[in-house]
């Protein structure tokens, strides 16, 4: 069943609110670039909401009831909010899960190294990338550089108009025979992914055999950030397109970003649980990390910082046990937020056209995600997936149902499947995008406003 074009519904207010919310979602992905930075971001827009910090709340000693607004965050990297409903959480949650995290290359630990007069670091690139993509770009680095006393160094380099670039090179096409004739897979190898970053040697360095560009670069991180070669050691700096999110089309009708994958979920699930008055069931907004590489670790929906944080709040709720940690997790349902393939007319070969997303046609239903024999996959239930469509269709939000691309092209997942071991419904609901997991990918701006729609009417009505 083919879906109408979101745009052609809208009336004049509608396009005014979608133009105010794409501008601000701009804004957020450029100040997001990082899981670290969308986090600070994030939470100084919740407190200024009224959200309060579910580590001071326990401090206080105060117990916590309907309507209060509460955040807590993990390792700086994940963070869980709620908006207390005035049913027993026991009976459950409506809960939008998100992720942060994008593909991007990150530093090595040791990285640091001078070649014929040129500066370099070696980076480990993270998560699914096309590797030829990342080559011949204006790069910034992100992140942070802990030193051994604890003192945190933020870096913020290539974002500015004044800040200088970073860059990785590619071979020239006068030299490139062989290079072409190799695999895309092969074309650039990772260990190649090695960002250059000076070339002007100290001119104090008199001993040509010493690293005159490398200590250069030394001398210039010691004075703009007072560290030194071993800081690296404890650093966590990632590379990541520079530049600023921008409008997409004569039109302007897309938007052209770093990162949407999975942010632009991300950031309409936040708006969704913003906009929320007096809940019913209580609401939960989930941004997670690490998603790209398979959620695991301290900070990824595989992690127990989500199943503890809820734990703490019953605790504060005065209503904690064992059991009752386990049925508000079970009856609760959940959207696994994340973006989805939008389908592509150069590339129309990937796709099933009937089971396809389409840029401009409203959310996306995913019933089941997984590669080819539905492997790793969540698959919601009939009776879920009849709940969910029933809301969308309620409160008039453009959706459509999809498949990632043909059954036995390709596939993928998300978090849904980690969340269903709690014996919950989730299904997956997102927007499409093209050129997901490039450098820069291409969201459209209906579709990111029939998300917030969507999101907000689950809260209200699951």
């Amino acid at each position: 069943m083919e879906r109408r074009n979101a745009w052609l519904s809208y009336e004049e207010a509608d396009e005014k609110e979608l133009e105010k919310l794409a501008k601000n979602y701009r804004t957020f992905l450029d100040a997001g670039k990082t899981e670290r930075e969308c986090v600070l971001e994030l939470t100084r827009e919740a407190e200024a909401a009224g959200y309060v910090s579910l580590e001071n709340k326990l401090a206080s000693g105060e117990q916590i009831k309907a309507g209060d607004k509460i955040y807590a965050v993990g390792m700086k990297k994940i963070m869980a909010m709620f908006h207390i409903g005035q049913e027993p959480i026991e009976k459950g949650m409506n809960i939008l899960g998100a992720h942060i995290d994008s593909p991007r290359l990150d530093v090595k630990q040791n990285p640091l190294y001078e070649d014929t007069d040129l500066v370099y670091l070696d980076t480990h690139y993270y998560g699914g990338v096309k590797k030829y993509q990342w080559v011949a770009l204006p790069l910034a680095i992100h992140g942070v550089i802990v030193k051994k006393d604890g003192t945190v160094v933020n870096v913020n380099v290539g974002e500015d108009e004044d800040d200088p670039v970073v860059y990785i090179t590619d071979l020239l096409i006068h030299l490139a025979g062989k290079q072409l004739q190799k695999k895309a897979a092969e074309v650039i190898e990772g260990e190649n992914l090695d960002i250059l970053i000076g070339s002007r040697p100290l001119k104090e360095e008199k001993d040509e055999k010493k690293e005159a560009v490398k200590n250069n670069v030394l001398r210039i991180l010691g004075e703009k950030y007072g560290v030194e070669e071993e800081d690296f050691l404890s650093a966590e700096l990632e590379i990541v397109p520079a530049g600023k999110a921008r409008d997409c089309g004569l039109d302007r009708s897309m938007v052209a970003a770093y990162g949407q994958d999975d942010r632009v979920c991300a950031y309409t699930s936040f708006v969704a649980m913003l906009e929320m008055e007096a809940p019913k069931r209580t609401s939960c907004c989930l941004l997670t990390d690490k998603e790209e590489i398979g959620s695991v670790g301290a900070t990824g929906m595989q992690s127990n910082f989500f199943e503890n944080t809820v734990a703490e709040l019953l605790e504060a709720m005065g209503c904690y046990s064992g059991l009752t940690l386990r049925r508000t997790l079970k009856n609760s349902f959940m959207l696994s937020s994340d973006v989805s393939a939008g389908y592509d007319p150069a590339y129309g070969e990937c796709f099933e056209k009937k089971n396809a997303a389409y840029l401009g046609r409203g959310i996306v239903l995913n019933k089941f995600t997984g590669a080819r024999g539905k492997s790793g996959s969540n698959d919601a239930n009939a009776e879920y997936v009849a709940k969910v469509r029933g809301i969308f269709d309620d409160s008039n939000v453009a959706f459509q149902t999809a498949e990632l691309g043909k059954v036995d092209v390709g596939g993928g997942g998300t978090i849904a499947y980690i969340a269903a071991l709690y014996g919950m419904n989730v299904i997956d609901s997102g927007v499409a995008v093209l050129s997901m997991h490039a450098p820069w990918e291409v969201t459209s701006k209906a579709d990111i406003y029939e998300a917030k729609k969507a999101y907000k009417a689950f809260l209200e009505n699951a």
